[in-house]
């Protein structure tokens, strides 16, 4: 089965509010998904600590990392 993503978009200014995705598969939530201006910051399910990450430094990991390509 393909993930489930969810996400809830504040209503207030998207430059200052995060944006949450929820992210399922069958064996339930594997976490949250906070993406704001400056970091992303991933929630594992039943915690509450996040680990984050800035954007530079999160574009360096993937590029480092990645081993397929998508085209737009």
């Amino acid at each position: 089965m393909a993930h489930e993503v969810y996400f809830n978009i504040p209503n207030r200014k998207l430059e200052r509010s995060d944006v949450e995705f929820d992210v399922f598969n069958d064996d339930g939530k594997l976490g949250t998904l906070k993406v704001s201006k400056g970091t992303l910051v991933w929630f594992p399910a039943n915690t509450i600590c996040g680990h984050r990450i800035r954007w530079g430094a999160f574009d360096k990991l993937m590029q480092e990392n990645v081993k397929g390509f998508e085209k737009r």
